[in-house]
Formats: structure tokens, sequence, C-alpha cells
């Protein structure tokens, strides 16, 4: 019998600093305080101009590698989560490889937007338990959003930001470690009405694309402000449940990094504690599926996670997407 557990965390972001009065000078108006009272972001990082997602990915690895006391030929798999790819082919999973010189591992990439590591996070679990061959995977979420953005969108260019962070997921017999139980959920009635709607075969780039703009993310229609709680709610009791588990017995949450009344109102729905959701938007701003893995490593280097701790993560983004798992840390 075999399970999967964290071994490691790491996280990088870029050193370009973004402050909320960027955008009010960008802007012409106070943005600054919406954003603090309903967000609770007060700044962001971007990339710099000579920075990708691989670049992301590959400073995250490194730093997930140095906490783990692996080496990159210590590597079976690699799994990167992104929605901002290098290139649309081929996966980012398989530059970064080549980078870190993890000879032996293999790759692919996965593509929930905002929920992907987690959703990739589930996967790994399972080919490790699933087959011996697998025993230290690299998951990664990566975001770098700030290449998308229409500098004129007030929705979209004030939130969102760069980063990557993830684990090493590795192998263990002793089964009260790690990987507890998952679930993946999807509202594909709203797959239209947030992301990136050119580059891929629906619209080919073009001059026409390039010139009306569509080639960056989009809000096209306004989410019902309650989609998130709920599901997060319906969710995290469901999983709970599967396993024995009421929500007050889980000692971390961590939820996707936008909107901190969301994540209150979830919490509050399930009784529990808001002290035990960490949070990082208020530095970092919005970084899709950087932001869970980002808000995980902050709080292991500040020594919030302790031995035998049940966390959970829960996950959305566009499609709509959800993903939630459980570990014993």
């Amino acid at each position: 019998m075999r399970n999967a557990y964290i071994k490691a965390t790491g996280s990088f972001v870029p050193s370009r600093i973004v402050p909320n009065s960027y955008f009010n000078e960008l802007l012409g108006e106070d943005v600054d305080t919406w954003l603090v009272e309903n967000l609770m972001i007060k700044e962001r990082r971007w990339c710099n101009e000579n920075e990708t997602t691989s670049t992301l990915c590959y400073n995250a690895a490194i730093d997930i590698l140095k906490n783990s006391n692996l080496d990159a030929d210590d590597i079976d798999l690699i799994i990167v989560a992104t929605d901002t790819p290098e290139y649309i082919s081929p996966s980012t999973a398989s530059v970064l490889q080549y980078q870190l010189g993890a000879k032996k591992a293999g790759t692919f990439d996965v593509n929930t937007a905002c929920a992907g590591f987690v959703t990739a996070l589930d996967i790994a679990s399972k080919f490790i338990i699933a087959d011996e061959r697998y025993n230290n995977v690299l998951v990664i979420g990566a975001y770098a959003m700030s290449k998308y953005l229409n500098m004129k969108d007030k929705k979209t260019v004030t939130l969102f930001a760069d980063g990557a962070a993830g684990v090493i997921l590795s192998s263990t017999s002793d089964l009260t470690r790690g990987f507890v139980t998952s679930e993946l959920y999807t509202e594909g009635q709203y797959h239209d009405w947030m992301g990136i709607y050119a580059g891929g075969t629906f619209k080919p780039f073009s001059k026409e694309v390039l010139e009306n703009g569509d080639h960056y993310l989009k809000f096209a229609k306004k989410f019902p402000k309650e989609i998130n709680p709920t599901t997060w709610t319906k969710i995290i009791k469901n999983i709970t449940k599967r396993v024995d588990l009421i929500p007050e017995q889980i000692d971390q949450f961590f939820f996707t990094q936008l909107n901190i009344n969301s994540i209150n109102e979830t919490l509050d729905n399930l009784n529990v504690s808001r002290e035990r959701a960490h949070t990082i938007m208020e530095y970092f701003g919005y970084t899709g599926s950087a932001c869970i893995p980002m808000a995980l490593d902050d709080a292991n280097k500040k020594g919030k996670l302790k031995s035998g701790d049940v966390i959970l993560f829960m996950g959305s983004g566009g499609g709509l997407a959800f993903a939630s798992a459980i570990f014993n840390w």
C-alpha cells in the first residue's frame, strides 16, 4: 500500500512590485480604496520584461528542490498547472524539465484555469498511489497573467498578478500521512464568461484579433456573487463527510486567493473560525493557479503547519472549474 505526501513546498515571485497607487494614476481614479476594502489587495508582483512562465516555474522549482533535499535527477514526473503557458505547444513542463536537467522525468501541463494546482495535485497523488515507478512528483502552479492584461480594463488590470509555487509529492507506506480524498467539479455553462478567447482554434491570432484586443483576458459576463461561497461550501461538506470528518476538524484551509469576502462567507457557512484560512492576496494580488501553493508555502515557512494537521485545498477558476483535496500534513 502506498500514499502520496507533501514532502516540501516552495515558491517564487518576480521582483517588480506594483502597488495600488499605480492604478490610481493609470486609470485616473481611486481604485485603491475598493481593492483594499473588498479584496484586501494592496500590491502585486508582475513579471519583468525578460521573465516568462517558465522563468517563474524554474525559480519556484529550485526553491522546492532545495527544501526537499532532492536533486533534479530524483524527479520522476513534472506537472505544471497553468493557463498562461510558455507556448500553446509544447508544454511548459517540458521546458522546465530541460531547464532543471530532470532527465528521467516525464512531463505534462494541466489547464483547469485557477483550479489547476489542486487538479494537478489530485492527478499526481494518484500517479504515486497507483504506480510504484512514481516516487517523487514535482507539481507547480504558475501564472504570468500580466502578459494578457489590457491596461485600460479596470475589471482585470487591477486584480491579476504573477508568480509560481508548488510541492514535491513523494511516496510513503505510512497511510496516515498525505492524500486523503479529493473532488473535481465543473459548471461548464460558464465557460465563456471569463477567459482569454483568442489564440486557439476558436479564434486564431490575426491582425483583427490584435486590433480588437481579443487576445487579452476578459470578463465577458458578471458572475453571480454567491457562486464561489455556495459551491465551495457544498464541495467541502461533501469531501469531509466522505472521510468521516466535519469542517471544524480541518486545521488549515487554502482557498483561491481572489476575494476575502468569499473566503470568509464560506468559513462562516461551515461554522469554522476565519483564522483557519491563510491568505496572501494582500501583497501578491491574484495569482490564479499559483495562489494556493503560494499560500501553502507561505504558511509552511511561517511555521503555521504542524505534523498531523488536516489541510484542505479549495480552488476555482474559469470554466467554471472547481477542485478540492484533503491532505494529512
